[in-house]
């Protein structure tokens, strides 16, 4: 059988180099029952989710030219539950850091949220209404950087204000980023953020719309805005159709991933 033709998603061999080390790394250590079999290619399995995060067609309409999509899903659920996905991607992000002058470890971050529609195959107690953007569905909270690289993403029903998940980005930034001592957050963010975050010791700034009409780019808050923006290239992304929040998060972490490995590479970011 003649190779496939490569798709626009797919690994160049320089963004493979840079994920390449984890992946093996992580199938190295594996130990058990069915262990010792490799069978699949895990470059062949990151271009397989990278497929589904990039055009947002179903699991089941992986191509026929790639791993079995049980197989792929398995992966994709595994490494999110270890914790190989998000491991992955922070190191990306240290990375692209560095690359562009800055500290490994942030010590600013910028915290939005973002409320879009469910699939159907999303169980109602996992997602709610947005009363103000009048949307059924979930709300990914998200703090990034200065340079806009995702920091913390947390996935809640929609109906989950975001002063109360604002706390809970708060806490996650003090636990996996210590060295983050400054926020900026918008007027839907409220005292009990900015005093949690007082708490611990991370400043929270609120950076309100101006009165006056028509577009601005607002200090600071552009950059998460833009983050969003980002990630709203990748289909999967502009519905929300995992049925666990927990691997909605990690498709969100999958499109960070293929951003940062481009920037890396000076590869174009596709549109």
């Amino acid at each position: 059988m003649s190779p496939r033709r490569a798709y626009r998603s797919d690994l160049s061999d320089a963004r493979w180099a840079l994920i390449e080390p984890t992946l093996t790394a992580w199938r190295a250590a594996r130990r058990g029952p069915g262990t010792a079999a490799r069978v699949h290619d895990l470059r062949k399995i990151v271009n397989a989710i990278l497929y589904v995060c990039r055009t947002g067609i179903a699991w089941e309409h992986l191509p026929h030219g790639f791993p079995p999509c049980k197989t792929v899903y398995d992966y994709y659920a595994n490494w999110e539950v270890d914790g190989t996905t998000e491991k992955l991607h922070g190191l990306l992000r240290q990375q692209v850091r560095i690359a562009k002058g800055r500290a490994a470890a942030p010590t600013a971050a910028i915290i939005d949220s973002q409320s879009v529609k469910t699939s159907c195959n999303v169980s109602e107690s996992s997602q709610g209404i947005d009363a103000g953007k009048k949307i059924k569905g979930r709300k990914r909270h998200i703090a990034t950087d200065v340079l806009g690289l995702l920091l913390v993403v947390i996935v809640t029903a929609a109906s989950v204000q975001d002063s109360a998940a604002g706390q809970q980005v708060l806490d996650r930034i003090a636990v996996e980023h210590p060295t983050v001592s400054m926020a900026w957050a918008d007027g839907g963010y409220n005292h009990g953020v900015v005093n949690h975050g007082a708490r611990l010791g991370v400043q929270v700034e609120v950076v309100k719309r101006p009165t006056t009409k028509g577009f601005q780019v607002l200090p600071r808050r552009w950059v998460v805005e833009r983050t969003l923006g980002w990630l709203m290239q990748h289909r999967r992304l502009a519905r929300d159709y995992e049925a666990l929040p927990e691997r909605s998060r990690s498709m969100v972490h999958w499109a960070m991933t293929n951003i940062m490995s481009r920037v890396l590479t000076g590869e174009p970011t596709q549109t």
